[in-house]
């Protein structure tokens, strides 16, 4: 969720830590009751705050958006020269695009891009901003978050790098998150890269992912240990190979962003 005033934030806290209090008293709400929760939400650019929880431009103050994607593109080349890949993929697919700010920061870098999402305006945004940029090929992919694998089919061991920042945390659980690795291990070549962030949390009880109100908590429904998704997802076929940690930005906080390689 952009949150980009901090110190309002930090005033905020205490009524916040009220609310999530009474949530952690209150039952979970069932899978099937958050997952179309979520689908509603992604699905109606019509609500407050979407353009900006979307990260489209405008949505975001410019600087931020422009800064989000150039800083994913630095971290992906530092990834790359550490793990001795190429840093310019051949077929890249970013799932999660939201509006843009990624695709337009590794578009002129790659040989051509996929760009999915569960929002079919967000995939035709970052098309046009994309055009906007370079004439690198880029094609669009619908979601459908009920059945996500299935966006990805004909795809299999095609791609070289597989972005999926500022999604995971969206999710309504943990075991909707692994799907996405699934696919993504699915997708990759040999040696292909996956850059992943999820939220992590801590050892305080107020980061641990939420389980029900969807529109409130978004940006805070899956968290994961950082050990606990290393494992994972080595256990799903992609070898953890590199992380870093961004306790707090302009956005949000407890980023971490792992390399994932498949053997």
């Amino acid at each position: 969720m952009n949150e980009p005033n901090i110190e309002g934030r930090s005033a905020r806290r205490p009524l916040q830590n009220v609310r999530q209090a009474i949530e952690r008293i209150l039952p979970h709400q069932s899978a099937r009751r958050r997952l179309a929760d979520a689908a509603d939400y992604w699905t109606d650019d019509t609500t407050a705050a979407w353009a900006a929880n979307s990260h489209w431009r405008g949505g975001l103050d410019i600087e931020d958006w422009t800064r989000l994607g150039t800083e994913h593109l630095e971290m992906f080349r530092t990834f790359a020269k550490a793990l001795g890949v190429a840093p310019n993929p051949k077929l890249m697919i970013e799932w999660g695009c939201g509006g843009g700010a990624n695709a337009v920061a590794f578009a002129p870098h790659v040989g051509r891009l996929l760009v999915a999402d569960v929002s079919a305006p967000s995939v035709a945004e970052t098309i046009r901003q994309v055009a906007a940029v370079c004439s690198t090929p880029v094609g669009g992919i619908e979601v459908d978050i009920a059945s996500p694998a299935t966006a990805a089919a004909g795809l299999e061991d095609q791609c070289d790098l597989f972005l999926c920042v500022y999604v995971l945390e969206l999710v309504p659980s943990q075991q909707d998150a692994m799907e996405i690795i699934e696919i993504a291990e699915r997708l990759l070549v040999s040696g292909g890269v996956a850059l992943i962030q999820v939220k992590y949390h801590t050892t305080s009880r107020w980061t641990r992912g939420r389980r029900r109100n969807y529109h409130r908590n978004l940006a805070n429904m899956t968290t994961f240990g950082i050990d606990e998704f290393w494992t994972a997802a080595t256990e799903r076929g992609l070898t953890a190979k590199l992380v870093t940690l961004v306790p707090e930005n302009a956005l949000d906080r407890r980023y971490a962003y792992l390399a994932l390689q498949k053997p």
